[in-house]
């Protein structure tokens, strides 16, 4: 009688549970009825794309609302995605890097369990100069002192006052300094700035001099000062920002034969023969070499979706698919016109099926 009677109670609190939790679900489906936009915030790499994407949605889809896209940079992307499950928490974080094994728990205490991670392509840039000239072998550090408004030279931090690449590598040609960048609003300049202005300082030593002597209320505001400073590149025409698209640079490069210009890899494969390619750190860049992670100037782009919101969140599952389509990640696509790395083909069929199937990550409450 007594263990009937632990049944009954056993029972009896599963049934509660059951009915709470559906209880809660059916109320987060009301309340995202009264939210009928999807919510996507996070890195500053992927807000341009991101962007493009979801202004090509609002003209597919005009029954559906156009995603609200928000920056504020990966970190905080993901962390306001791992707040939780519900009508005003966000359904997607953006990121310019994996998410890590410490986010995906903190989700998971949270109650997002379920995280689908789709990578739609990769940031990576190459350096080229017209197709007539002879190879060039480059490395972070000589862009570094080539660019860079302050290099070191004796111990100190002096005024970039370098007039030609030979200066700074005697293997380089006997030309004039001037480089074509990606403008500050340009989709790639973050990647310039990260692996190779960054790479650069280091691999000079300019950072810990920077360091020395940065500013800031504690280690770590000294620390993101001179990171910055790393950043810096030189004003006197030495480095020139292309805040238009890659024919821009291309036309510079074909009105100042020994200019050193960055372009996309889809655009320089498409243009082989106006440019010569450059490699970086003894890699030549290519679909084959940027995937694989070998060439240095590249890393993979991600976004991750909330999966209890999908069906749930109007337009949520429509604007996923929509972003992994052939129509917005093929190599003819709008995000690799704006400087995008393709997947390859292979890989892009692997990741739609993945949204397809809905495959989450693993998370840490598994």
């Amino acid at each position: 009688m007594q263990s009937k009677r632990q049944e009954i109670s056993v029972n009896s609190k599963f049934i509660a549970y059951t009915t709470a939790a559906a209880v809660g679900m059916g109320a987060f489906a009301c309340a995202a009825m009264a939210r009928d936009q999807v919510k996507v915030a996070g890195s500053s790499t992927v807000l341009p794309y991101a962007n493009i994407v979801a202004e090509q949605f609002g003209k597919t889809f005009p029954a559906l609302k156009t995603p609200v896209i928000e920056s504020g940079g990966s970190g905080a992307g993901i962390k306001q995605f791992c707040a939780g499950v519900g009508e005003d928490k966000i359904d997607i974080a953006n990121a310019s890097r994996k998410i890590k094994d410490s986010e995906i728990a903190d989700c998971a205490k949270a109650g997002v369990a379920d995280i689908v991670e789709v990578k739609f392509g990769y940031d990576g840039i190459v350096f080229a100069v017209d197709a007539g000239a002879g190879d060039w072998k480059l490395e972070p550090k000589d862009l570094f002192l080539a660019l860079a408004a302050e290099v070191p030279k004796d111990g100190a931090l002096v005024a970039n006052a370098a007039k030609t690449w030979k200066e700074v590598n005697a293997d380089l040609p006997d030309w004039p300094i001037v480089a074509f960048i990606p403008g500050e609003k340009h989709g790639t300049r973050e990647v310039f700035e990260e692996k190779i202005m960054h790479a650069g300082c280091k691999a000079t030593g300019a950072d810990k001099l920077l360091l020395a002597k940065a500013e800031g209320a504690d280690e770590k505001a000294k620390k993101s000062a001179a990171d910055k400073a790393c950043n810096k590149v030189r004003k006197d025409g030495a480095a020139i920002d292309i805040d238009g698209d890659y024919t821009e640079t291309l036309a510079r490069i074909e009105s100042n034969k020994q200019g050193v210009g960055v372009f996309g890899l889809s655009f320089y494969e498409n243009n082989k023969d106006k440019l010569k390619v450059a490699t970086i750190s003894g890699i030549e860049p290519s679909l084959e070499t940027v995937a694989s992670g070998k060439y240095p100037v590249s890393r993979p782009l991600f976004f991750y979706v909330k999966k209890a919101h999908l069906g749930v969140i109007p337009g949520l599952k429509e604007y996923v698919e929509f972003f992994t389509s052939d129509k917005i990640l093929s190599a003819d696509g709008p995000l690799v016109e704006y400087g995008l790395v393709p997947l390859p083909d292979a890989e892009r069929t692997e990741v739609q099926e993945l949204v397809k199937a809905g495959k989450t990550l693993a998370t840490a409450a598994k």
